[in-house]
């Protein structure tokens, strides 16, 4: 019945992952969402979407030990 929704394989998305995407999507996109254009909201919902979608979609990987940590 539900064939999407009951696959063993299926995992839940990380919405640690979803927050930094979105933190990390270029500052138009993020200011962008609450434009009065709709065309620029619409544009800017598309980029978040992308950033999120290849966030969630890439492998995690440990940070490489030649990158050094630079305190923000």
């Amino acid at each position: 019945m539900f064939l999407l929704c009951s696959r063993a394989g299926m995992e839940r998305i990380d919405t640690s992952a979803v927050a930094l995407a979105i933190l990390d999507a270029p500052g138009w996109a993020r200011v962008g969402i609450n434009a009065p254009s709709s065309c620029l909201r619409e544009d800017a919902a598309l980029e978040l979407a992308r950033v999120i979608a290849d966030a969630v979609d890439a492998p995690t990987s440990a940070p490489s030990p030649e990158q050094s940590l630079l305190p923000l």
